[in-house]
């Protein structure tokens, strides 16, 4: 038995309704259980509950022995002076405050349960109760699919707001370092956020009238126009960035760009290339994407390709065969589940405007779903995902429940652990 369990069996009253008594042998009623705190003081406040012919109103103490109470020195702290019941798990001996009533739990729970529980704390296979999930109603996942993708939502709203308090508040720019960073995929997003926080969204909108001066700016940043180059097109870019590099005191980067392990289309310099049409073809794309209605719309801010020189190459010097450098739908599709819905939905979030969260959460549920080795695994276990907004819940499920076994916390957990409790059992 563990502490958390035990606050999870008085929580939803997976334990035998009766009869119940006090170490002093009173009966008890329990009328209402009292709600959840996480915070500070005793762990359930708000219950009411009939002790004898009393009816009390007040707050609940659990603990897994009654010893504990006078371990952590509850007597004195009056954060507990309205306790009106002791529950404990064990009844060891009795408290040093013979006025406050205690209830023994043990007698009254389900071993089958209990059982349970510790054999999906023991799996060691994908997830915890992998070969039980499809035990589970469909309305019990479908439900917790769509919290688990807005606690996904408000996860990456925390560090936008990170963000936010390092570019005092400004959202364009915060827009700008995200899209960078997922321009550089998972190789490259440090480096390039670390390249547009050197270059500020107000520099290069006065560069837009140059696409030369814009791939100068972004690939001399990432240290991509040092050294001996031969053909003149970079030769070119490197006379322009170590003029602008003169004439604006930028910070230089330090993290270096990566090639290797990389399809050709996502090699950096393509990446950066694309990000300098972008940059040219369209302005404040902030502001925009807050009135755009259909995703439509603004899938075609990102239909640009990257100037002539790029449909000869991939890296600087060395030509390649004729291909037109413009980002994919898939790429297009990760700038939405990334940067352009995590955005919209924090924004509306911050700034008290649900029907922006809303679009974010209408326009996440109409995009593909991604393919990775965690949902292929969801899949062989019966769990598949049906769009982007699935494999989002899915994800976040994996990696911060099934990870780290909380499966009392977790809807299908709790869903899996009520089966062991007989209907007779729950109060």
């Amino acid at each position: 038995m563990t502490e958390r369990l035990f606050h999870f069996l008085w929580q939803f009253g997976y334990f035998s309704a009766g009869p119940l008594c006090t170490d002093a042998g009173e009966p008890v009623q329990i009328i209402d259980r009292g709600r959840y705190n996480q915070n500070e003081g005793p762990d359930f406040m708000e219950a009411r509950i009939r002790i004898g012919p009393a009816l009390l109103a007040g707050s609940v103490e659990l603990h897994l022995r009654t010893s504990d109470w006078d371990r952590h020195k509850h007597s004195a702290d009056p954060n507990y002076r309205n306790v009106i019941l002791h529950v404990v798990y064990e009844h060891d001996r009795a408290t040093a405050d013979p006025t406050l009533p205690v209830l023994e739990l043990q007698p009254h729970v389900s071993t089958l349960l209990l059982e349970h529980y510790e054999q999906l704390l023991q799996q060691e296979g994908f997830i915890p109760c992998e070969k039980e999930v499809l035990l589970v109603p469909a309305l019990v996942w479908t439900a917790w699919k769509d919290r688990l993708l807005v606690e996904r939502l408000l996860e990456k709203t925390a560090r936008i707001e990170k963000l936010l308090a390092e570019a005092r508040n400004d959202w364009e720019e915060v827009f700008w370092w995200m899209l960078a960073r997922n321009f550089g995929m998972t190789v490259n997003s440090d480096a390039f956020e670390e390249v547009a926080r050197t270059l500020p969204a107000t520099l290069l909108l006065r560069y837009r009238g140059s696409i030369h001066a814009l791939e100068a700016l972004l690939l001399g940043q990432a240290n991509l126009l040092h050294g001996h180059l031969q053909e003149d097109y970079p030769l070119m870019l490197q006379r322009e960035y170590r003029y602008l590099q003169k004439l604006h005191p930028l910070t230089q980067v330090h993290r270096a760009v990566h090639f290797l392990r990389m399809r050709p289309p996502a090699f950096p310099t393509v990446r950066l290339a694309q990000l300098a049409a972008l940059w040219q073809a369209q302005e404040h794309l902030f502001p925009r994407l807050l009135e755009a209605g259909d995703p439509s719309e603004v899938r075609e801010w990102f239909a640009v390709t990257a100037n002539d020189y790029w449909h000869y190459h991939y890296r600087f010097d060395e030509t390649s065969a004729y291909a037109p450098k413009k980002p994919g739908d898939a790429f297009v599709e990760s700038l939405f589940l990334n940067t352009l819905i995590p955005v919209l939905f924090a924004y509306g979030h911050l700034q008290g405007k649900p029907e922006l969260k809303e679009r974010a959460l209408h326009w996440m549920r109409g995009l593909t779903v991604e393919d990775n080795k965690v949902l292929r695994r969801f899949a062989a276990a019966g769990i598949s995902a049906t769009g982007a907004a699935d494999g989002q819940a899915l994800l976040y499920l994996e990696k911060n429940y099934c990870r780290e076994k909380r499966c009392l916390d977790c809807a299908v957990g709790c869903a899996l652990l009520k089966r062991d409790v007989p209907v007779a059992m729950r109060t």
